[in-house]
């Protein structure tokens, strides 16, 4: 294939990028985009650019799409793409639209399937924390809970892509913080719109949460997602910060503005069986970042694979597949995010190792892995067009419905 360049290196993947990105529009590559793309790279907006190459990786090759996003072009924000709850699916191009972004890719891992626990119903929320527009949407789930593929050594579902205040991408680490309180005693919060509650714990669920049952918060465990579902759980409703109703068994739908669920298993159940209808119940929650100070307008889940410009110890260099990532440039003034082709002909993909080399060659000093194979998706607008259309071929044949993404605005 002409315009490509070839480097090798032994014992490493080889990585074969066009070196002058421009050069890429008309250039031919047969199957590397959706049927009816021409463009292979270009402006999307002020500050957004999309770019194709392949890369020549140790299972063969693969072919990357890549937006380049100035965070310093004052035009140019990124946020959260999510479909208005957290327990709940919709495809990027579809949020994207929605909420008037230019481009985007899809986000964390999920509560994609309950084969292990028949009966209960899949949630569809994802694995990490979640913010939006500054908003707290969900804490992250127990790492024994997590969808997706082993973590690397030393990195938690607590680990998240941020933006902060000012403007910067960065990736840290969210905990939550929180607890319950009645006149008598006060308990920790354990759980904030999760689908997997730690063992023992007690976790609220507000209006973010959506209308999914509640029930697969109480099963498995904190180091084995097919545990059985616990049967000692206890469901409490605080309403206007009195307690109105109370349950044996988790329940679901809409939970209105005012109104907090609070759901208990084992030890956390015996202390909500305690509160009593008409009491005084306050809960309080918040999001505390390992960086000091910060303070963040969007935060998604996934895990680090680069730090400082140097790939994390122990990252898989065995197992590809079709992935998407982002990366911080320059300081946190720069965003790169990258979807890989999930066509036949490129479906083998990349290691996790070859990910973080990705990134680092793209200029990368840190990265973060996001959710991959049939979720890897990457979506921009074309010229002259006011909605955005997917760039990559999904490896499913269609877009898979996702709880969150990446979403890029400019203008």
């Amino acid at each position: 294939m002409t315009g490509r360049h070839r480097r090798a290196g032994a014992g490493r993947a080889v990585l074969a990028f066009l070196t002058a990105f421009g050069a890429l529009t008309g250039a031919a590559l047969a199957g590397a985009a959706p049927a009816g793309a021409v463009q292979k790279g270009g402006r999307v907006a002020p500050g957004v650019t999309y770019e194709e190459f392949d890369i020549q990786a140790a299972k063969g090759v693969t072919h990357a799409h890549v937006l380049k996003v100035d965070l310093g072009n004052p035009q140019v924000r990124v946020d959260l793409l999510y479909p208005g709850a957290v327990a709940s699916r919709a495809q990027v191009s579809a949020m994207a639209n929605t909420q008037g972004a230019v481009a985007g890719v899809n986000g964390d891992f999920f509560n994609i399937s309950e084969t292990q626990h028949p009966g209960v119903e899949a949630t569809g929320a994802s694995v990490g924390p979640a913010i939006a527009a500054g908003r707290t949407l969900k804490a992250a789930v127990p790492d024994g809970q997590r969808f997706g593929p082993a973590l690397p050594p030393g990195t938690s579902t607590r680990d998240v892509f941020g933006v902060d205040g000012d403007g910067r991408a960065r990736l840290d680490r969210l905990a939550l913080a929180g607890a319950v309180r009645t006149a008598e005693t006060e308990l920790p919060l354990g759980g904030l719109n999760q689908y997997a509650l730690a063992v023992g714990s007690v976790g609220a669920f507000t209006s973010e949460w959506g209308s999914a049952s509640r029930v697969r918060a109480t099963c498995g465990t904190d180091t084995d997602r097919a545990a059985p579902c616990s049967t000692d759980v206890h469901e409490v409703t605080v309403r206007d910060g009195k307690v109105v109703s109370a349950a044996d068994t988790p329940g679901g739908g809409p939970i209105a503005a005012g109104t907090t669920v609070l759901v208990g298993r084992e030890a956390g159940a015996q202390h909500l069986r305690k509160l009593s209808a008409g009491e005084t119940v306050e809960v309080e929650h918040s999001l505390v970042a390992a960086t000091d100070g910060a303070a963040y307008r969007l935060a998604v889940g996934g895990y680090p694979v680069l730090t400082g410009g140097q790939p994390l110890p122990g990252l898989d260099s065995t197992t590809s597949a079709v992935r998407t990532a982002v990366g911080i440039a320059d300081s946190g003034r720069r965003v790169l995010l990258l979807a890989l082709d999930g066509a036949a002909a490129y479906r083998s993909g990349l290691t996790i190792a070859e990910v973080a080399a990705t990134m680092r060659d793209l200029g990368a000093e840190d990265a973060f892995s996001l959710d991959g194979g049939g979720s890897s998706t990457l979506v921009a607008r074309k010229p002259g067009v006011s909605e955005v259309s997917v760039r990559n071929h999904p490896s499913g044949g269609a877009e898979r419905p996702v709880p969150n993404g990446i979403g890029v605005f400019s203008g």
